[in-house]
């Protein structure tokens, strides 16, 4: 089977890679450029769309994974993964040629989770968990569109996140989700190749909601498999959570437009203040090594205290990115008086 796994993964990763190069040309050709701007943190136009890739390649292995390997999951869950990915990958795609209505793209979004949502019910699950799904599965699309907005950071996200999923999935007994959450760690890392700082391309919504869904899906599968699983697996994502929600939260309550385009997430503030987009990876990637990963494993080594170390962890989280957003301001305040001056 070791073999087998090896396989998947190395074939994940390919694909993903040489469409991402592949879409590179195709982006050039067909004009899908992001170009510099003042809600844009980068300098020059960079190609986007390259995660077309990454959905290429988890259509091709991650259905062969959750039908072929041991602790098999449903015909009928796979085919509504397979369909809410599509549906997710294909409002994007559309919207990264030409963009879309917010309407139309919410639509689509709901459409994909509804679709998974009712197969992942289907296996037993009361109804009743339907509205809550929703909620979650729409939020993670768009969650990780917010935080699509420097070289590599969502691609090294993923990597982490899907990962830690597979380790979960892994010790829950459940090879067969184990190896397709692997999966997109595998594919995500072919496209980090092509996105990593300076950046050769982007992601694009199709691949930056394609994202979203699918650590969402594998998520929630876990969910299904041992509740307690959820905290463990909400830590991992920690980062990218906190961020989203505060800035969004704040935006809300400072009655801005919380839906439109702007620079106002932490790694955003700390790419204005001066640090190379390497650099604000590096502060994402040095939370989830030396607080997510331990707090995760803390989680589910002892369930008991799943719950309280989760909460523990985004209270943290929550400080941390407070004194960083204040630190940034002052430096940015700093910055202007000098130049007045």
């Amino acid at each position: 089977m070791a073999l087998t796994v090896l396989g998947c993964l190395l074939a994940a990763m390919l694909i993903a890679l040489l469409l991402a190069r592949g879409a590179i040309v195709y982006a050039h050709r067909r004009g899908m450029l992001d170009h510099p701007g003042q809600r844009r943190s980068h300098q020059q136009p960079t190609p986007r769309g390259g995660g077309i890739g990454l959905v290429l390649a988890m259509l091709a292995c991650m259905p062969g994974a959750l039908w072929g390997f041991p602790a098999a999951w449903p015909a009928s869950l796979i085919a509504g993964l397979v369909a809410a990915l599509a549906l997710v990958a294909l409002a994007g795609w559309m919207d990264d040629h030409r963009p879309l209505p917010i309407l139309p793209r919410l639509g689509a979004q709901l459409l994909a989770v509804v679709v998974f949502s009712i197969s992942l019910i289907a296996t037993g699950l009361s109804w009743w968990w339907l509205p809550l799904l929703l909620g979650a599965g729409v939020w993670s699309i768009n969650l990780h569109n917010f935080m699509d907005g420097i070289d590599g950071l969502l691609a090294q996200q993923a990597i982490f996140v899907a990962g830690g999923l597979a380790l979960l999935a892994w010790g829950a007994a459940q090879p067969a989700l184990a190896v397709a959450a692997a999966a997109l760690a595998a594919a995500a890392l072919g496209f980090w190749f092509t996105n990593r700082p300076p950046a050769r391309i982007f992601m694009g919504d199709v691949g930056s909601g394609s994202v979203g869904l699918l650590l969402f899906v594998f998520t929630a599968m876990l969910w299904r498999v041992d509740r307690v699983l959820l905290w463990p697996a909400l830590v991992l994502s920690s980062a990218f959570v906190t961020d989203a929600g505060l800035t969004l939260l704040t935006r809300i309550w400072g009655g801005r437009r919380w839906y439109s385009p702007h620079r106002e997430h932490l790694y955003q503030w700390l790419v204005r203040c001066g640090q190379t987009h390497a650099r604000a990876d590096a502060t994402y990637l040095a939370w989830n090594l030396l607080v997510a990963a331990p707090a995760a494993w803390l989680a589910w080594s002892h369930l008991p205290l799943a719950l309280p170390v989760t909460i523990g962890v985004y209270v943290v989280a929550a400080a941390v990115w407070l004194a960083l957003k204040r630190r940034s301001l002052r430096h940015m305040l700093a910055k202007d008086r000098h130049v007045i001056a």
